[in-house]
């Protein structure tokens, strides 16, 4: 019989102090002051936040909380916490718990192992961990006691950030107003404008016993040697298969974990390779969205332990089968309800849609390089260009209606298509163009799905942060330079349909380039989009080199998202993670390679040649069974050779590039590094066939993911 189970309305939300409980707990004039300060971006004064404070503490304390922490999101990509109890002492010296707005409202974390990229000095310390009250606070339960946890910006002494969320914030700040100053044309009665996102989260499970049985897994996230099973993915049976019994268990509890914090689960499916699955949520604000995306891959790593296994969140845990996604469904909402990139029923509404479609191609046409600098690491380099992911060549994707109907503004002229009604806009006419429009096309790495881009491009273990600060600022530029010229062609006596239709068509002609409806896994498309133009950065290090770039700063400092400080530090700081990741990854096949799988080949050798001499005495030694093994002998002792000799050479590489002062050389160098474990990597994979089987040091791709 199956689990009585409650429905999840039931307890969703309930480990979240959120505008529902605050309206329970607090006087009205504070739960007011708090409404502004959320919705309406007012300052929180003293008082107020004493009275937010006490009833949180109060709250967190009857759902079993003893300890507090400003969670904060790092520019190391991960999460970060430093737990503080609530006891305190009282005025007669006695202990009690006590909370203040103070508290709340920030901290001072030692700042000093933090990356910093050269904002600050590792004996300069102080950093501020500042409350974000737009993301609801949340409980995080463990088996030995829960913990209250604040959102929280970290910022530096100086000011300058040292986090993800705080350039996040200001992008959204910044789109809310550019997109504000737009609608204004529309006579549009929104007040507010948000970016919203649904995240899909791609990994894989596989069994805890075989993780920790794979030095390469435990220590950088994916397999650095293996060769694929003989079925894997290509029969293209497992994706949306059934669902395993210890993955759906797995499922289950993550689902119930994350509804109590009310991140709103809504779909679960098996992926396209063996033991590779998706979850995803309802779309969110986005800033909320990516706290819970964060929050998310926590728990599933947490409760991946409570079930036996290890999820997998490596944008490539296994070389030659599906790779991991984090695709990004980005959208534009207003305070009235309205999506913007809904089209539209009427002439105005439908031209008004046109011109946020176009902002955004725009937007990713001129800043495409910074978009493939926010999803440049290690670990999607691995996956960027493969089979089951978009390549580096950043491009657009419409659909067949949408890009006809742009082509034939452009050009002046009404698309014939007897099955869509036409209405005039005055010089030009515009289709009524219907929801779900488009079909859907992976190979895209930014593609419109009816009403919203899906950002395909983005790293499984990536936080959302940066891509989405870069859209959203990019998005914020292209708003106000079509806003400014067709406000130009206004002030020449134009009506605005006119001037917007006009500058629209510009727009088309000057960025449509970057549309592409085809088959971006191609080696045609590498060569068309050549022709056209369009970026082709194939490496991290060459795409973080972008965040130095004239664009770059003219951009982020425009729109006060970065100052040049900041971008260098992320510069430095994405340099210095791959540099890392490669180093590990370098190390990790040097020593699989000395204390494993050489010490396996020669145990197998030693055992063929003593299996020879026995043969050879029973048979003969010119028998064609001896002359056979010794020819085998002698070939696995050529891959011997090889394997020392290939590993000397990578530490000849390893030297050189740890040699390198300037990161810049340095990330460049370590390329060549990475290029020399692939070699190493061929000699291990060759030799896993024609080793013994009890003699292979580690699990196979066979045993991992070929079922749960």
């Amino acid at each position: 019989m199956s689990k009585t189970v409650k429905p999840v309305s039931s307890y969703f939300g309930e480990n979240i102090f959120d505008l529902a409980k605050m309206q329970q707990m607090l006087p009205k004039n504070a739960y007011e002051k708090i409404l502004n300060v959320i919705s309406k971006s007012e300052k929180l004064d003293r008082d107020t936040a004493n009275i937010v404070a006490i009833a949180m503490k109060d709250w967190a304390i009857s759902k079993g909380c003893t300890h507090y922490t400003h969670w904060f999101q790092p520019l190391t990509g991960y999460t970060a916490e430093k737990h503080d109890s609530f006891i305190d002492y009282g005025e007669d010296g006695k202990i009690l718990e006590a909370f203040t707005g103070k508290q709340l409202i920030q901290g001072e974390p030692d700042a000093s192992s933090f990356p910093s990229g050269g904002i600050r000095a590792t004996f300069e310390a102080r950093g501020y961990t500042i409350w974000d009250p737009t993301s609801p606070v949340f409980i995080l339960e463990y088996p030995d006691g829960n913990t209250l946890c604040i959102p929280t910006v970290f910022i530096s002494y100086t000011g300058e950030t040292l986090d993800k969320k705080a350039p996040l914030l200001r992008s959204i700040d910044a789109l809310n107003q550019a997109a504000l100053r737009m609608l204004k044309h529309f006579k549009n009665p929104a007040t507010k404008v948000f970016s919203t996102l649904g995240v899909e989260q791609e990994y894989f499970l596989i069994d805890r016993d075989y993780y920790n049985q794979r030095p390469d897994l435990r220590q950088t996230g994916r397999t650095m040697f293996g060769r694929i099973p003989a079925k894997h993915q290509q029969l293209e049976d497992q994706y949306f298969g059934n669902i395993p019994e210890r993955a759906f268990a797995f499922m289950t509890e993550i689902e119930r974990e994350s509804y109590k914090l009310g991140i709103p689960l809504k779909t679960r499916h098996n992926e396209v390779a063996p033991n590779q699955f998706e979850v995803a949520p309802i779309y969110e604000d986005v800033n909320v969205a990516i706290d819970h995306n964060q929050i998310l891959m926590d728990l599933m790593e947490r409760i991946a332990i409570r079930h036996n296994l290890a999820v997998l969140l490596h944008e490539k845990p296994f070389a030659g089968v599906n790779g991991s996604g984090k695709h990004s469904n980005w959208a534009l909402g207003t305070d009235k309800g309205e999506n913007l990139l809904n089209p539209g029923k009427t002439p105005h509404a439908n031209l008004q849609f046109l011109v946020f479609l176009v902002a955004t191609i725009k937007a990713v046409y001129k800043h495409s390089k910074l978009l493939r600098a926010s999803i440049a690491t290690a670990a999607n380099d691995h996956r960027l260009g493969a089979n089951e992911a978009p390549p580096a060549i950043i491009s657009v994707f419409l659909g067949e209606l949408l890009t006809r109907v742009l082509t034939d503004l452009e050009k002046g002229k009404v698309t014939e298509n007897t099955d869509q009604a036409w209405i005039s806009i005055g010089i030009d006419k515009i289709p009524e163009i219907p929801k779900d429009n488009t079909d859907r096309n992976r190979t895209s790495p930014f593609a419109f799905t009816g009403n919203k881009f899906e950002f395909r491009a983005v790293g499984s273990s990536q936080s959302p942060s940066t891509p989405i600060t870069v859209l959203n600022t990019a998005m914020a530029a292209a708003l106000d330079e079509i806003r400014i010229e067709f406000e130009a062609l206004i002030t020449k006596g134009k009506d605005v349909d006119t001037a917007v239709v006009e500058v629209l068509r510009k727009t088309i002609s000057d960025s449509k380039k970057v549309l592409f409806g085809g088959d971006g896994y191609s080696d045609d498309w590498q060569k068309d989009a050549a022709k056209r133009g369009l970026p082709n950065i194939k490496t991290a290090p060459e795409a973080i080199e972008m965040f130095l770039s004239k664009d770059a700063k003219e951009l982020f400092t425009k729109y006060k998202v970065y100052n040049e400080r900041e971008l260098e530090a992320i510069y430095h700081i994405d340099l210095e993670n791959y540099v890392k990741q490669i180093d590990i990854e370098a190390r990790v096949c040097k020593k699989m390679t000395t204390t494993m799988y050489y010490p396996s080949l020669i145990s197998y050798i030693t055992e063929l040649c003593e299996a020879s001499s026995g043969l050879k005495s029973v048979v003969g030694g010119g028998d064609k069974s001896v002359k056979s093994l010794k020819g085998f002998v002698k070939e696995l002792s050529v891959h011997l050779t090889a394997l020392k000799t290939e590993e000397a050479v990578l530490d000849k590489a390893m030297a050189a590039a740890q040699k390198q002062s300037d990161i810049k050389k340095k990330a460049f160098a370590y390329l060549g590094v990475k290029k020399q474990c692939e070699k190493i990597r061929s000699i291990v994979d060759e030799l896993e066939i024609h080793v013994a089987g009890d003699l292979w040091p580690v699990p196979k791709y066979a045993d991992m993911i070929v079922g749960l």
